[in-house]
């Protein structure tokens, strides 16, 4: 696997050792595969010396290869090593290899000892019993010889009898003639094989094992299991020859009536285990092979459907930042149904509601500008004329009037934009629990029955047309907000003798709570329903000019949107169609409905 290392340039004058130069590649190597918040501090000079501009891109063009992918590739990698470290080390499967073959070795020396121990031997129950060396040699010979083992046959005093290796079907010594040396005899062993046996040789445990040495006069002392044969136990031992090979040995004794007569050695090499463990590891190397490369290229899919889209919204995100102008839109990735697609879908709507955030905010600036500039200028004029010297004492009374209230309505209309321009993180800071709305109402419109009569004689009147419990999802402070608002408002337009009517009810089935507000004005017109709900919209009778500042019923509306409520007007009309006055709705959502 490809790895994006950092190679630092050495300062003028110094060289670095060969070993100190990699070991730095392979710590940044490794640095880059490691998460992010483990290399924190290594990372932090970098991250100091970025630019804090926001301008800036960011720096990913520079990554020649992905981290996620490297990452992805690391972990879905290290299984298919495992697998090959362990086709390549197969030590345990190999002991069980050698225990069947001393075990088989030893089935078949007994066959072969029992054997011996009926035809080749002479005596009978009742007398001493003897070997026949011929007979037993020419015996040894046709047993063992198709099975490929070499036999060696010890009498009971521990000379050796026969040895299958130099022994004819006759019993003589069988002469092989060799080649002429001139004409050597090579074996091209195949490279494979060459690099298995080598592999093997290197995690092979052989040093646990002890020298073979052949010696030319071979006798009991030299083989312990023999010694434990002749004892009549049946005995195994494992050597290592001189050019890596282990030989497998197994001892029987040859018996007849419980006497034992001699010992038999059966030997073998480990060439067909190793070839058993060379096709073996050629197997499971070929299925790490294939595992490899599917787990390669299924990673590699893998990282491409998760770091492309990544990449694809992080690049989008960039130019949402860095644009000024035009509006950039967000890749839709929504179609994947994945986390990757929940991403997509938020980061829209994020962009989505900035962009509202960001056009609201400019049309609020633009109609602050607009609101304060006509108070600023009717200010302005009267304090020129005021300035006057010819100005009698009267007209400039008058003048200062008007700055007096100009002032005061500049007070106001500060006062209601500040209150505006934070009521969003208010309401999102601000506490929710249930809120006794009746309790509210009646305190509310006792409070306005009183000051109405007096003020404007005004007659203020609550009716509850819902059974309890009142409990509201919100906030009293809020929601008293909103009231005051709109019974302000329909105070504003009632003329004297006139009734306000507060009532309190519900919608069926466990709806909301539907609080209306009544009054006996002059209505609204009906191209003005919505816009009254608009900021600094305002029209009002000449006596109440300037003292409002049109963001009154703006506020109540966000209100009852965030706390998932609504507000609207409407006119109330008589059988005739004439207008009776104006219907201000508005719908509370129950507490119990929001759990």
């Amino acid at each position: 696997m490809a790895l994006d290392t950092d190679t630092a340039t050495p300062e003028p004058g110094r060289r670095h050792a060969a070993p100190q130069a990699f070991g730095s590649r392979l710590v940044a190597a490794l640095g880059q595969l490691l998460p992010a918040g483990w290399r924190g501090r290594a990372r932090a000079p970098s991250q100091a010396a970025e630019s804090p501009s926001l301008l800036r891109r960011r720096r990913s063009s520079e990554r020649r290869h992905s981290p996620l992918t490297r990452r992805i590739l690391l972990l879905n990698i290290v299984p298919v090593a495992l697998l090959t470290l362990g086709a390549v080390y197969l030590s345990d499967y190999e002991d069980e290899l050698i225990d069947a073959e001393l075990a088989s070795l030893l089935v078949q020396g007994e066959m072969v000892a029992a054997g011996i121990g009926e035809v080749a031997v002479v005596g009978g129950e009742s007398t001493v019993n003897r070997l026949d060396a011929d007979a037993a040699r020419q015996l040894l010979t046709r047993l063992v010889r198709p099975t490929g083992v070499r036999a060696r046959l010890f009498s009971e005093t521990g000379d050796l009898l026969g040895d299958s290796e130099f022994l004819s079907e006759a019993g003589r010594i069988h002469s092989v003639p060799l080649p002429p040396p001139e004409v050597p005899v090579v074996v091209e062993v195949p490279f494979t094989d060459r690099l298995s046996d080598w592999i093997a040789r290197q995690l092979s445990r052989a040093d646990r094992f002890p020298e073979y040495v052949e010696r030319p006069a071979a006798a009991v002392r030299d083989y312990p299991e023999a010694a434990s044969a002749l004892r009549g136990f049946n005995a195994s031992a494992v050597r290592i020859a001189s050019d890596g090979r282990l030989i497998l040995s197994a001892a029987v004794p040859v018996q007849r009536y419980k006497q034992v007569l001699g010992a038999l050695i059966l030997t073998r090499d480990n060439r067909a285990i190793a070839a058993s463990l060379r096709q073996v590891r050629y197997d499971m190397l070929t299925i790490a092979a294939a595992a490899l490369g599917i787990t390669v290229l299924l990673s590699l899919y893998l990282a491409g459907t998760i770091t492309q889209p990544i990449v694809r919204l992080a690049r989008a995100a960039d130019e949402v930042r860095l644009a000024r102008e035009s509006r950039p839109e967000i890749p839709d990735l929504g179609k994947r149904g994945d986390e990757i697609g929940d991403l997509n879908d938020a980061l829209r709507s994020m962009t989505d509601a900035l962009w509202q955030r960001i056009n609201t905010i400019e049309s609020f600036a633009a109609d602050v500008a607009h609101e304060l500039k006509n108070p600023l200028t009717s200010l302005r004029s009267a304090i020129e004329m005021a300035a006057r010297p010819d100005l009698d004492t009267e007209r400039r009374d008058r003048l200062m009037a008007i700055v007096m209230d100009d002032i005061n309505r500049l007070n106001r209309l500060i006062s209601d934009i500040s209150d505006a321009s934070r009521l969003d993180a208010e309401l999102m800071r601000g506490e929710v629990k249930p809120v006794d709305l009746h309790g509210l109402l009646a305190d509310m419109a006792g409070h306005y029955a009183i000051s109405a009569a007096h003020k404007a004689g005004v007659e203020v009147d609550f009716r509850v047309a819902a059974n309890p419990p009142f409990a509201a999802h919100g906030h009293d402070g809020r929601y008293g907000q909103v009231f005051r608002n709109v019974i302000d408002n329909a105070l504003s337009f009632s003329p004297p003798g006139s009734r306000l009517v507060v009532e309190l009810g519900r919608a069926p089935r466990g709806g909301p709570f539907v609080v209306t507000i009544d009054d006996e004005g002059p209505g609204i017109p009906e191209e003005n329903l919505e816009s009254i709900f608009e900021r600094f919209y305002s029209e009002r009778p000449i006596e109440h000019f300037g003292q409002h500042s049109g963001l009154g019923l703006s506020i109540c509306r966000q209100i009852m949107e965030t706390y998932g409520g609504s507000i609207a007007a409407t006119n109330r009309r008589a059988p005739d169609g004439k207008i009776l006055g104006a219907r201000f709705t508005i719908r509370v959502p129950a507490a119990n409905a929001r759990k």
